[in-house]
């Protein structure tokens, strides 16, 4: 028969163990909360007019960062562009957030043209601004913003039809089934 052996000098741990154990659980619970809204900025159109993000909320957003001289944007802005009617009747709202700068702004509107692109473009975005939204350095890359501004997911790199559509799809569905992963990197 074996015997529990008790030790006074450890009689002590228990207590602190179980109040490490109870403000644990409460500092990881604050990490499992919603995420907090994506940081508020203004963009400008191609006319020169600004544009908050937050005039989207009650939408949910595809925020996409591009420029004229990426070579995947130049396939992935065809599909965005061609997505976003199907969307835009469910309340989704596609933005094009050009990392263009002042040198090679002007090739905006020719690229648009010859694309065919149809979607709210701004310029103003910079690579800065990827980093301030955890997109990496690289374009393209998505933000796709729930409702209330809450940032649900992020593609870097260049994304596929499937990427987009089945992350709307699932937001739509009020989250119903399995979510899709928070964040893709196709690089």
């Amino acid at each position: 028969m074996r015997r529990a052996l008790f030790y006074p000098e450890r009689a002590g741990a228990l207590p602190l163990f179980c109040l490490a154990f109870v403000l644990l659980i409460g500092l990881c619970g604050a990490a499992w909360t919603r995420a907090a809204a994506a940081p508020d900025f203004t963009l400008t159109t191609l006319d020169g007019k600004a544009h908050s993000l937050a005039e989207y909320r009650g939408k949910i957003v595809v925020l996409n960062f591009w420029a004229t001289w990426c070579l995947p944007c130049r396939e992935e802005m065809p599909m965005l562009s061609k997505l976003a009617p199907k969307y835009g009747e469910k309340g989704v709202a596609f933005v094009a957030a050009s990392i263009d700068d002042a040198q090679t702004q002007p090739r905006i509107a020719r690229f648009l043209q010859k694309k065919k692109i149809t979607l709210a473009v701004f310029t103003g975005a910079t690579p800065e601004t990827l980093k301030q939204f955890e997109l990496g350095e690289i374009v393209p890359a998505t933000l796709i913003l729930d409702r209330d501004g809450t940032p649900a997911f992020r593609i870097e790199g260049e994304a596929s039809k499937k990427d987009i559509s089945s992350r709307l799809d699932w937001l739509l569905s009020e989250r119903s089934g399995k979510p899709p992963k928070t964040l893709i990197k196709n690089y």
